[in-house]
């Protein structure tokens, strides 16, 4: 089988429930970015930041997997499969993948910003956690907020490298460096394929709309066991 690099954003998981930030009324809407998502808005007012990756993991807990993580869990069983997600929720992992790549962390992590420990989060974090480590009142989700370099991009970088098809699912592409994965691949001679509810617009070979349990097993099935 090809190599295969899959990036997956918030449309992957948006049929269990979680919202992404474009949905009117969710839980994203009722915030300002800049208070939720930044180290400044943590600065601010951690209380307001942990209140909102509280709800957060809430939906998490709650939210089933669909069929789309599903299929990418039994992708990723074979050799040559690199899923890399920008979502922070553990649908693949509880689907059954393995060696998921977290670009931007994971919401049932947390992480000392004095010493950098990280440790499994509670469900409920607060600003007065100790980190285990050096004992600080320092805890926050192991998340990357906007203005904060995206985890693992080496081996991610590498991936694209030597792909022979990148395939991007669920994400607007419109956030980097996630953005320029579909360019990455292009420029080491990878097909790029888009399955998404709307098309993007980036440079992608083929490009098929539509919902994300419907278009993600189709593809699988066609990858694993031909059309």
């Amino acid at each position: 089988m090809d190599r295969i690099v899959i990036l997956s954003g918030a449309g992957l998981s948006a049929e269990s429930g979680l919202g992404t930030f474009r949905d009117v009324g969710g839980l994203w809407s009722q915030y300002d970015l800049a208070d939720v998502a930044t180290p400044e808005g943590f600065a601010r007012d951690p209380a307001l930041v942990h209140a909102f990756y509280n709800a957060r993991r809430t939906n998490m807990a709650d939210a089933p997997t669909n069929a789309a993580h599903a299929a990418l869990a039994r992708l990723s069983t074979y050799p040559g499969v690199t899923l890399v997600t920008q979502n922070i929720d553990d649908l693949l992992e509880r689907a059954g993948a393995s060696d998921v790549i977290h670009m931007h962390g994971e919401l049932s992590r947390a992480l000392c910003h004095v010493c950098d420990t990280r440790w499994d989060a509670p469900r409920e974090m607060s600003p007065d956690d100790p980190c285990p480590a050096c004992g600080a009142a320092a805890t926050r989700p192991d998340v990357v907020w906007f203005g904060e370099m995206p985890y693992h991009m080496d081996r991610i970088d590498a991936a694209l490298a030597c792909t022979d098809l990148f395939v991007s699912i669920g994400t607007s592409g419109t956030v980097y460096p996630a953005a320029g994965f579909v360019d990455r691949a292009r420029s080491a001679g990878a097909r790029t394929l888009e399955l998404n509810l709307e098309a993007s617009g980036g440079s992608f070979d083929e490009v098929r709309e539509g919902p994300a349990t419907e278009l993600v097993p189709r593809w699988v099935a066609e990858t694993l066991d031909g059309p």
